[in-house]
């Protein structure tokens, strides 16, 4: 079975192509800042990123001749894990999500590319698997319910994959999984679900390379009825704009970890502080947990860089044993639940 799989994140799009279980051509690439600047909506970077998968595509030598493309799944309603075939509801639904980012262009991408070759388009594992315990729902406000958006398909093939190497089954685990990427989710896994974490990408938790993180709410609103930005405008300073982004005028954490390591600032100071706040996210899901995680695990490109895991890990390793699992599962993952479907081995879900 050949199947294509497309992983659109925020900052950069990875593409891969495996023969059954094995990959057999790999490519992507980091888009920089000021290329995404010029769009003011994720959707208007639809041919932006199709031209860059089929020129991938082509300069690889690979036809569009698959048996399936599978996609990272977007900003949809909130949704038990799985599989789950690309229909017009879904296609409509990710058109005018509420929420922007660019894993909603997965599906669209996935869709042109299968139809053109004659084979199913899927997703799998969209980052609005929803888990949460009812504790975790109260936002202080009624009426306003805190929303659980987060790296679902990294995150949960992490712990698997972790659970594997002790010989357990991740069911029957508790872990804390800090993926730290363009956006940084950090959740609280309990014996299968998700029972807490951060919303990533609209405003909560670390702050990181592109997205504000929690803010103080008065300084916010105060901010939002100065007369001085519109609605979107904020928006983007929440996520696209803020974060290292807004500090160091660059979302390229090799870039930034560079700088901070030569002592530049506020290089320096702006990645010290961002790692702070992925410690102190970490403390809240070990309360979570009730201090019983069998385990952290750092994941995520940042998990890569030595300047930033050497400052992390003191800060949270009193805590629990702390594992480090750089980069990303998402394309095996995609993968492995594509060759799943199409062997009949799991499953296919259809979006309603």
């Amino acid at each position: 079975m050949k199947i294509l799989i497309i992983n659109p994140g925020s900052t950069s799009t990875k593409l891969a192509v495996y023969s059954d279980s094995a990959p057999v051509w790999m490519s992507g690439a980091h888009h920089p800042g000021k290329e995404l600047a010029r769009f003011h909506h994720t959707m208007e970077q639809y041919d932006y990123r199709m031209d860059f998968v089929r020129r991938r595509l082509a300069e690889g030598g690979v036809p569009v001749a698959f048996d399936a493309v599978i996609a990272r799944g977007g900003l949809l309603k909130p949704l038990p894990g799985g599989v789950y075939r690309v229909n017009a509801r879904m296609i409509d639904d990710l058109r005018h999500a509420e929420m922007d980012h660019a894993c909603n262009l997965g599906a669209l991408l996935a869709d042109e590319l299968a139809r053109e070759c004659g084979c199913p388009a899927f997703i799998a594992d969209p980052v609005v698997v929803d888990e949460l315990k009812d504790e975790a729902r109260f936002t202080g406000i009624p009426g306003m319910h805190r929303k659980s958006v987060f790296h679902a398909l990294n995150s949960k093939a992490v712990s698997r994959q972790y659970a594997a190497t002790v010989g357990r089954a991740y069911e029957d685990m508790r872990l804390i999984v800090a993926h730290m990427g363009g956006g940084i989710s950090v959740s609280a896994h309990c014996l299968g679900r998700v029972i807490d974490v951060n919303n990533a990408l609209d405003g909560e938790g670390p702050f990181s390379t592109e997205r504000a993180g929690t803010l103080p709410a008065g300084q916010l609103v105060d901010l939002c009825f100065s007369g001085k930005y519109t609605a979107r405008q904020v928006k983007r300073m929440i996520h696209g704009h803020g974060g290292l982004m807004a500090y160091t005028g660059t979302n390229d954490m090799i870039t930034i970890a560079r700088r901070a390591g030569e002592g530049e600032e506020p290089d320096r100071a702006a990645l010290s502080a961002m790692l702070y706040t992925v410690a102190k996210q970490i403390g809240a899901m070990h309360v979570s947990l009730q201090g019983q995680e069998d385990a952290i695990v750092l994941t995520g490109g940042i998990a890569h860089s030595k300047y930033c895991m050497d400052r992390l890990i003191p800060q949270i390793d009193f805590l629990a044993p702390t594992v480090l699992m750089p980069g990303e599962n998402e394309i095996g993952s995609l993968a492995y639940n594509a060759l799943g479907v199409l062997t009949g081995k799991l499953q296919l879900k259809e979006y309603e």
